[in-house]
């Protein structure tokens, strides 16, 4: 399964094409699927770089650096960031509570220092000068997080990728089709209003544009977002889903909206991570908004590259926008939040529903995702 898997990452999310630079990072559990990606990517003529953590390395830096070691930013990933053609991260967990236990300043510090090479991820790819991907290489960890066994969560990964399909490439292209007209439609439009239990909140996309996602940028996919103009977002919405960041776990988060800021929150438990988040700047702000749409992805596993592609479901991130849907919020954080719509939930755009139940009715009946 893993050539499939590497088949499906080098030749339809990044097209690598020859000559191109190829920047991949990951752990050394993945050094299987690693291993499949260098070879495919050797054979169209790339140039792979490869760069594996080991277990608890990151830990184990931020522990015992000291001031001028957390402010020292990595030549090989400050060169990636600034000149690869292509980036390709592996999620590959060892254990996901390893930084725990880590000072919240010496995690803040080291944020800062990365700042430069993070804007120049997100600037380059927002023009497309980089390719990126991010997939997931099934480990024990993300299964007991999943609460599976291992060798189910494989098949939930490997399902979601589309990967038992006679035509991965083909299958997604397909989906990427069927989510341009959802795409095109709300690009046409410019109030978006999410209804359900406990939450009722709009928003405006005037001036901003949806993005298909389609399992280029993310393998799996399974979404359309937006970046909701930083003003413009009034209301309250509640967050079924625990919200996960940084392996602190948030459960029962709810919202309320006014003018863009977000004046105050709740939470039934880990209320005082959120709070210190809610000191970033950038963070009172929304930098996304948008509807899951991966039906194949059918349950909660606390991994967000998965849940957050949930059909059914939408999800709203509190910090960073992305500047190719054309928001200008900047922030250190991008934390993105499942609200569930299966159970009352409706989805207006411009005042007609378009989504009822965790189901596309009206101008979208009929679509099969």
């Amino acid at each position: 399964m893993m050539d499939r898997y590497a088949h499906l990452l080098v030749h339809y999310c990044l097209e690598l094409k020859k000559g191109q630079t190829l920047y991949l990072s990951s752990t050394t559990l993945a050094e299987p699927l690693v291993r499949e990606v260098f070879r495919e990517a050797v054979k169209v003529g790339a140039h792979p770089i490869v760069e594996l953590s080991f277990r608890e390395q990151n830990r184990i830096f931020l522990l015992h650096a000291d001031d001028a070691q957390l402010e020292q930013v990595p030549p090989l990933f400050q060169y990636a960031m600034n000149q690869a053609d292509a980036f390709l991260n592996i999620r590959a967990p060892f254990n996901l509570r390893e930084d725990q236990d880590v000072p919240a300043e010496k995690i803040q510090r080291r944020k800062q220092a990365l700042e430069q090479p993070y804007k120049a991820y997100f600037t380059r790819t927002a023009s497309g000068a980089m390719k990126r991907c991010l997939c997931q290489y099934p480990t024990q960890a993300n299964a007991q997080e999943a609460g599976m066994a291992l060798e189910a969560y494989e098949q939930f990964v490997f399902e979601a990728c589309r990967l038992y399909e006679e035509d991965p490439i083909g299958a997604w292209r397909e989906l990427r089709q069927r989510q341009q007209y959802i795409v095109d439609y709300l690009n046409a439009r410019e109030r978006i209003r999410f209804e359900g239990p406990q939450t009722d909140i709009t928003f405006s996309t005037k001036g901003r544009c949806w993005i298909n996602s389609d399992g280029r940028a993310n393998m799996p996919s399974g979404e359309v977002f937006t970046a909701p103009v930083e003003d413009a977002v009034d209301g309250h919405i509640h967050f079924q889903y625990p919200a996960i960041y940084m392996g602190h776990e948030v459960e029962g988060v709810t919202l309320w909206v006014k003018e863009g800021y977000i004046e105050r929150w709740e939470a039934k438990r880990g209320k005082e991570f959120l709070d210190r988040i809610f000191e970033t700047p950038g963070t009172r702000r929304f930098g996304e908004a948008a509807i899951g749409t991966n039906y194949r992805i059918d349950r909660f596993t606390k991994n967000i590259l998965f849940d957050e592609k949930i059909g059914g479901t939408v999800h709203m991130a509190i910090g960073q926008s992305y500047p190719q849907a054309g928001g200008k919020n900047t922030s250190t954080v991008h934390w993105d939040m499942i609200a569930d719509m299966r159970t009352g939930g409706c989805i207006y755009a411009d005042g007609v529903l378009i989504c009822e139940n965790g189901y596309f009715t009206g101008p979208f009946a009929g679509i099969e995702l």
